[in-house]
């Protein structure tokens, strides 16, 4: 089978670290995109792809992940590498052990580190002193290992990305926000983050995807007004309403509660049923089934979060398919940025 994505000059992308969505060009994202969904047709049709053969991943956790450790631990080893879990109590980075000294030390054992923490600061700092590709499973500002994934979501159903609209409904804030916004605006989707004033998304944030929706020719709206921020949308997305690490639940019920996706919501679109779909980065609160839901349930008298479970098991949902994605857009990123592929220019 011809790989038209594995061509005879340099790749791009060797060496290279992702730490935000800004850390690619518009057209190495689209290719990161495309060579994700590549390598899952390859992985489902059993045609070998041990791009990182011998090669050593460390995969270091200040937060703890179902879908982000699964990924890349399945990631490594499709791709014929070897990969090493340090969680929190592994790692003691700026604790008992510069960020500088961690990374210079991991450098020289491992070919490639992850990092999902708090703090930006840190994966830049791992970045600039281990010598290898550092890739960001999350931290509090970006989530560029879900953006691809997310994109290659909305790509598999509708086929394009250019012109679609995405709405994010929820913490306009926080990290999937930043990044679908700024990586939305990269490819040519519309953008619209639909939240309370109070948790609008930073103007840093804003300013950014402006400058690449300009070049695009994608549309960015930040609204609180829910039936004119869902108009038109092709995919609605949501996300936890209070994230790792925060605790003020109370607040944010208050706050988001009228933003919950519903099939209400969904209705408002206006948009044919073979056109939208309802995506989320998972963890899901849209039942009962969890201690967090309990909780919720027993101090505020709501047994459905962000999402309903009508929605969240509806036809429009793709978030298991999403889920799955991660592993495959992991996998583009590992292999692009530390295999031997000789990727053409992009």
């Amino acid at each position: 089978m011809e790989n038209k994505f594995v061509g005879k000059e340099n790749s791009v992308f060797q060496g290279r670290s992702i730490l935000s969505e800004t850390s690619m060009t518009p057209a190495e994202m689209e290719y990161l995109i495309d060579f994700g969904l590549h390598l899952k047709f390859m992985q489902k049709h059993n045609i070998p792809h041990r791009y990182l053969e011998g090669k050593n991943i460390a995969l270091l956790f200040e937060k703890a992940s179902t879908r982000t450790r699964s990924s890349f631990v399945t990631a490594a080893v499709e791709l014929g590498a070897h990969p090493d879990y340090l969680g929190k109590d592994d790692i003691h980075l700026g604790k008992k052990e510069s960020v500088e000294d961690t990374a210079k030390i991991l450098g020289s054992m491992f070919d490639g580190i992850e990092f999902r923490g708090f703090k930006q600061e840190t994966v830049d700092g791992l970045a600039k002193y281990s010598g290898v590709p550092v890739w960001n499973g999350l931290t509090d500002e970006w989530h560029p290992t879900q953006t691809i994934p997310d994109l290659m979501t909305m790509k598999e159903n509708f086929g394009y990305l250019k012109g679609l609209t995405l709405t994010y409904i929820g913490d306009g804030r926080n990290n999937v926000a930043n990044s679908l916004l700024v990586g939305g605006s990269m490819v040519g989707v519309n953008v619209h983050i639909v939240t309370p004033k109070a948790l609008y998304p930073s103007e840093k944030h804003v300013s950014i995807a402006k400058e690449y929706a300009t070049k695009s020719g994608a549309q960015i709206m930040v609204t609180d007004n829910i039936d004119e921020g869902v108009k038109g949308s092709n995919a609605i997305y949501t996300d936890v309403w209070v994230s790792m690490g925060e605790s003020d639940w109370e607040e944010r019920v208050k706050l988001l509660k009228p933003y919950q996706v519903n099939m209400d919501l969904m209705r408002k679109t206006g948009t044919p049923d073979d056109q939208l779909i309802f995506m989320h980065c998972l963890p899901a609160f849209h039942d009962t089934k969890t201690s967090y839901g309990q909780d919720v349930y027993e101090k505020y008298g709501i047994s459905e979060m962000e999402v309903t479970d009508e929605v969240f098991r509806s036809k429009y949902s793709r978030v298991f398919e999403e889920g799955e994605n991660r592993k495959h857009g992991i996998k583009a990123i590992m292999a692009a940025t530390l295999g031997n592929l000789f990727i053409p220019s992009v």
